[in-house]
């Protein structure tokens, strides 16, 4: 099967927020130019070896794709239409981008490269806590961004928010939610904070300087999100994303769907021909080993048993659950005769549900999905 998603990694940033774990760094003094160059070798290598097909999603993450200044935006559009010419008519063209970050100039060509998605990370409407997590935007540079993005025509929205956060309560919780709301975007993400090793945060945890929400309260904040999305209008799709009707991630339902995806960009992750790889992460190698080769850092070739292990640890994430003849129709075997022992289990405990044909996270499984998850590791039988 051939990828029909396109993943690019632009890893540049205006300020490097304090839970970020993503290969991200500061772009003032960074070889941005040098580096668009290098990302056009690894498209060009890519693409002979793995020719595309009709596109489907483009996906620009970063880092902030959006603190490209607009030469360089205007470059980068044109250098992806060039390697990735054959799209979908109804494509899902996606940009990453922080609030404040996306003038009406930067706007208008990314429309005409064929940008039809924009996903701002909002994070929390409260600017004291935006303060606190390290972002530089402020909360009227949200608002300003997604009236910016309506203008100029790219009218399909998505917000991230955080809940989690360092001293956040219920009720600023709730406020964040409320204010993303009276945005009417099409698509939320909504994600717990997650400390993790090599963080700002996470060094103050260690020192005990880091004054996070008890669990209840963050269990509250999350069934709270769930909610008021879903009172006003908004389908949980995914543990974590809900959206307007036929505006859910086609992107990211990639990734849970476990198909194949091409992923470009020091750090970036890729799916294609049965092998995953990982790009390398600094900037300077990356340019360097593009010269003369893609500047892969690892691959493996992914072995049936990881391949029906990551189909239901990612399909799971789907409120759609896991299709018994989907999984059958790919790996001639039930998923009763791979995963029979966990299957009955994690039934047992009502963390999961077989409904028709389709295996689904319970309510209660939603809440403990990372426990769900880890039971399929190492499960194949």
């Amino acid at each position: 099967m051939k990828p029909r998603a396109v993943y690019i990694h632009i890893p540049f940033c205006a300020h490097k927020c304090h839970y970020c774990d993503f290969t991200a760094y500061v772009v003032d003094g960074q070889p941005v130019d040098q580096y668009l160059e290098a990302l056009e070798q690894e498209m060009a290598r890519t693409v002979e070896e793995t020719p595309p097909t009709t596109i489907e999603t483009i996906f620009i993450g970063g880092g902030t794709p959006t603190v490209l200044t607009p030469v360089q935006m205007e470059r980068f559009m044109q250098a992806i239409q060039r390697y990735f010419p054959n799209r979908s008519e109804d494509i899902e063209f996606t940009v990453e981008a922080n609030p404040g970050t996306t003038d009406p100039e930067k706007l208008a060509i990314m429309k005409e490269g064929g940008v039809n998605r924009l996903s701002f990370g909002a994070q929390t409407f409260r600017f004291d806590l935006l303060k606190k997590i390290g972002r530089t935007h402020t909360v009227e540079d949200i608002e300003r961004s997604v009236e910016q993005s309506r203008m100029a025509g790219i009218d399909n929205v998505s917000l991230d928010l955080m809940f989690g956060l360092p001293e956040q309560t219920v009720p600023d919780m709730e406020e964040a939610l409320a204010r993303g709301i009276a945005l009417y975007p099409d698509h939320f993400s909504v994600y717990s904070l997650k400390v993790e090793e090599g963080t700002l945060f996470h060094r103050k945890l260690l020192e005990g300087k880091l004054p996070l929400p008890t669990e209840d309260d963050e269990l509250e904040m999350y069934l709270l999100t769930r909610r008021r999305l879903m009172e006003a209008g908004y389908k949980q799709y995914e543990v974590s994303n809900f959206s307007r009707p036929m505006k859910e991630s086609r992107h990211n339902t990639t990734y849970w769907l476990n198909q194949p995806y091409y992923g470009l960009g020091a750090g970036a992750h890729g799916y294609t021909n049965g092998i995953r790889h990982e790009n390398v992460r600094g900037v300077s190698e990356y340019i360097r080993l593009a010269h003369f080769r893609r500047p892969v850092a690892q691959m493996h070739r992914v072995e049936e048993g990881e391949a029906m292990e990551n189909h239901f640890i990612l399909g799971l994430r789907l409120m759609d659950g896991v299709s018994r003849t989907r999984f059958e129709r790919l790996y001639g075997k039930s998923p009763e005769a791979v995963f029979g022992p966990v299957l009955d289990h994690l039934q047992k405990r009502q963390l999961i549900c077989l409904k028709g044909d389709r295996y689904l996270l319970t309510e209660q499984g939603l809440l403990f999905g990372n426990e769900v998850f880890a039971s399929f590791l190492k499960e194949v039988v």
